[in-house]
């Protein structure tokens, strides 16, 4: 067995090294038995020996976009969430994990091995690869390229768009700003991302008037305008930088109020709207109401973990207040509901907040999953991209996901959860590798350990998971390209031009 290492022994393999422990449970004395497992194995083969296929047609389609929300990230917040209440979480399952089908997405993008969460948007939701930092555009549309940016042939519209145009309300929820990559690729056709601003435009050296920024294509784009329902961070892009919001934060625009001018679009339209900026003026909005925007912070909206849940609704409240929203209309729906801070954390390494903006993802999930009918309503929860945190070593089985997971060959511990490059570096002083078990790891920003320093925290190329329930949900297996996605809930919602449910 160790004919190129003969020096190396078995027992040196899984050295078993006393080391700092966090455990938080013990698994339960039935798992040491044979029956224990057989008697879950044939739980599992009759449900799914059970499952039914539903061809029926999708009336509403839900996406669920988790930012970042890599494999690991599911397996690290599963232990985390059971852990929070004192339970064994190994063996947990989140909500959209119990959904009946499941496949793996392949979200490189036109030019990157690694997609940017604009690219891979284009993909989930206008059913088109594209290059990275651009949204709602063909890969003839490089970055910064305005002229081919304004040419409409270069165009792609999303799976939003799609059912507009079969007379479906739609609508965009977000925990970041609402003019941020991934929503944007719903309504916006853009050859940079970071142009959220008409400022942000000239910047870069262009004309907003002749470059629509993101903000102007929400409000005067034509999916835009047609959007019902508008949730998220974000109040700086849309107002001028001689105002201030409703925090005292300054505009970032060089000109125009966008929230204004969506009342004046809405009241000249003589439907039914309301602009709300708080948490009790969410609540508040009637579900007969035809258009809403909240607009809940001037920039992203605060992780869960620093919410002042009197001023920011949580993800779950925004989530079920649309789908209440949009089910008064008679023909069905599309909603976007993205998860949006994960990947910020995880681009700071603080994995603490990312499994917990995993968990607030999973109980928006699960509050839609339960006012939803899973006959006519295909809800799909999915990834753009993965990020670079890996579940690694050999911690016992209860040790705390956010603790010591290991010792390394230089007696200095290591912790379960680490990323491969990022702000969480240590660099070694005098050869020795920083020894965490002298850091707060109950800290909810604690960074944790990175072996390459960078500013931010890449993304990361692996696959990411496909996750579904309600009509057409079967199709969603295999390994697909991830510009399949939205294909598949036009075909179920019968959105699309040609074949589909309906014929």
């Amino acid at each position: 067995m160790y004919t190129f290492f003969p020096d190396l022994k078995q027992d040196h393999m899984h050295k078993h090294i006393k080391m700092p422990r966090s455990k938080i449970v013990e698994y339960h004395d039935d798992e040491k038995t044979a029956e224990y497992w057989n008697k879950i194995a044939q739980d599992i083969l009759k449900k799914q020996l059970n499952r039914q296929i539903n061809t029926g047609v999708a009336k509403n389609v839900i996406l669920f976009l988790g930012d970042g929300m890599s494999i690991p990230t599911l397996a690290a917040t599963r232990v985390y969430l059971s852990q929070k209440t004192k339970q064994s979480g190994e063996e947990n399952e989140l909500s959209f994990e119990k959904m009946p089908f499941t496949g793996l997405s392949k979200t490189y993008c036109v030019d990157r091995q690694v997609a940017d969460s604009a690219c891979s948007a284009t993909a989930y939701l206008c059913g088109v690869k594209a290059n990275e930092a651009t949204a709602g555009v063909t890969a003839a549309v490089e970055l910064k390229d305005c002229e081919a940016m304004r040419n409409t042939s270069n165009h792609v519209f999303s799976i939003g768009r799609w059912s507009q145009l079969k007379g479906k309300r739609t609508g965009v929820v977000t925990t970041t700003r609402i003019t941020h990559a991934s929503p944007s690729g719903v309504y916006a056709h853009i050859a940079n991302r970071d142009w959220e601003s008409d400022s942000l435009v000239l910047l870069d050296g262009f004309d907003p008037d002749l470059c629509h920024d993101i903000a102007h294509q929400l409000i005067h784009g034509e999916t835009g305008a047609e959007l019902n329902v508008i949730f998220g961070g974000g109040r700086q892009f849309m107002i001028p930088l001689t105002e201030k919001d409703e925090d005292g934060n300054r505009g970032l625009r060089l000109r125009r109020n966008l929230i204004e001018e969506w009342e004046d679009q809405k009241a000249k339209s003589e439907k039914s709207y309301q602009y709300v900026h708080n948490r009790e003026g969410l609540l508040g909005v009637s579900d007969n109401t035809e258009y809403v925007m909240g607009l809940f912070a001037g920039d992203h909206m605060d992780y869960n973990l620093d919410r002042s849940p009197e001023k920011q609704p949580s993800l779950e409240e925004m989530t079920v207040k649309a789908i209440k929203l949009l089910s008064q209309g008679e023909n069905g729906y599309f909603l976007f509901v993205e998860g949006g801070r994960i990947d910020h954390a995880h681009h700071a390494t603080r994995a603490r907040k990312a499994l917990d903006e995993t968990v607030e993802f999973h109980k928006a999930i699960q509050a839609a999953l339960d006012i939803t009918d899973a006959e006519d309503t295909l809800i799909v929860v999915t990834s753009d991209h993965a990020h670079t945190m890996s579940l690694n070593g050999y911690p016992d089985r209860g040790n705390d996901i956010l603790g010591i997971g290991g010792m390394g060959t230089d007696d200095l511990p290591y912790t379960t959860l680490s990323y491969s490059n990022g702000p969480g570096y240590r660099q070694e002083e005098n050869g020795i590798r920083h020894d965490v078990s002298k850091d707060d790891l109950t800290d909810k920003d604690y960074r944790y350990p990175a072996l390459v320093p960078l500013w931010d925290e890449t993304h990361g190329g692996d696959d990411v998971g496909i996750f579904a329930r309600g009509p057409w949900a079967h199709l969603y297996s295999g390994v697909l390209e991830q510009n399949t996605i939205p294909h598949i809930m036009a075909y179920a919602s019968c959105v699309n031009d040609g074949e589909n449910a309906c014929t």
